[in-house]
């Protein structure tokens, strides 16, 4: 019993970011313990209005990527909120609503809600997540340029993405808050600095 308390102490007083297994957010990238992640987004195609020739050579262009660069990973996420969690706490307050007015508002509330994720579903992000292993500090940047260059030459509109925008992507994945437009680097951060 003392050893569990213990344990969720230790818990307690640790950092968002070190329950996560994050050492710190760089200009460029999300460095671990264990390796250094550095994110690409990538700018979809609208494959709707493709020729089925033009399809071919973009999946064709994707696998040489791909086969050029063994160490990426593919990561699609939501880049907008999700609702779920409200729409589901005004349905069930709507159920237990005995006042029928209040109870329509509820309702239309949710109904807007579902509208407004009707408008940003397909509000996704394509990401590429290279992990740096055992490159020295001058020779990270030649090879993340080489893997834009790669990008680009197979016809991928790609952009790298830097500190703001991975706090950005760990806020929208853990939190669903895209509503905020800067993040401290640690908590009130912000009123420590502007009094």
């Amino acid at each position: 019993m003392e050893v569990k308390l213990k344990k969720k102490n230790q818990q307690n007083n640790q950092s968002t970011r070190q329950l996560l297994g994050i050492d710190c957010i760089t200009e460029y990238s999300l460095k671990t313990a264990s390796n250094e992640a550095v994110f690409f987004s990538v700018k979809p195609s609208n494959i709707s209005v493709m020729s089925e020739a033009g399809l071919s050579a973009k999946i064709y262009s994707l696998m040489n990527v791909l086969k050029g660069l063994t160490e990426i990973e593919i990561l699609c996420v939501n880049s907008r909120e999700s609702f779920d969690g409200n729409k589901n706490h005004l349905k069930n307050l709507a159920k237990k609503e005995e006042n029928p007015a209040v109870r329509k508002l509820l309702e239309q509330d949710e109904k807007h809600l579902d509208h407004i994720q009707a408008l940003t579903a397909t509000a996704r992000e394509f990401l590429l997540i290279v992990r740096i292993r055992g490159l020295k500090d001058k020779e990270i940047f030649s090879y993340l340029n080489r893997i834009e260059k790669t990008l680009s030459e197979n016809g991928f509109s790609a952009r790298r993405y830097d500190g703001e925008d991975i706090k950005t992507l760990i806020a929208v994945y853990f939190e669903q808050n895209v509503t905020t437009e800067k993040f401290d680097d640690s908590d009130g951060e912000r009123w420590i600095l502007n009094g």
